[in-house]
């Protein structure tokens, strides 16, 4: 079983707190869990994937932030250490902005991204 620690602790702003928990209650699952994951894809090689869900799965890992069940499978796991999950609304409408320091290239259109090799 693999367990953040304070070296590898996934970060949730209060905007994106806010955000979550606005998607559970307007789609009526105030206690779903937030699913973060990363899949293989795009311009650049892998791509970030989250929604909210009902069930868990042997493979995912619990981590509670401020309220917010957040789901990370085992696989997505590596590619996530040290995120930090913002939530932004500019001129084009608003997103989740995915701060994370093992990038090391993303393409033109910002959607999928590399990651340091370990």
């Amino acid at each position: 079983m693999i367990d953040y620690n304070a070296n590898n602790m996934l970060e949730l702003t209060t905007a994106a707190i806010k955000e979550i928990k606005r998607m559970q209650n307007s789609r009526q699952q105030p206690d779903s869990y937030f699913r973060l994951g990363v899949k293989p894809g795009g311009c650049d090689g892998l791509y970030y994937t989250f929604d909210l869900c009902e069930t868990k799965e042997n493979s995912d890992r619990l981590h509670t932030i401020e309220d917010i069940s957040v789901l990370i499978d085992e696989q997505s796991l590596n590619y996530l250490s040290d995120l930090r999950l913002d939530y932004a609304e500019d001129l084009m409408g608003g997103g989740f902005r995915f701060h994370n320091p093992l990038i090391t290239t993303s393409c033109r259109c910002g959607l999928s991204f590399t990651i340091k090799e370990t």
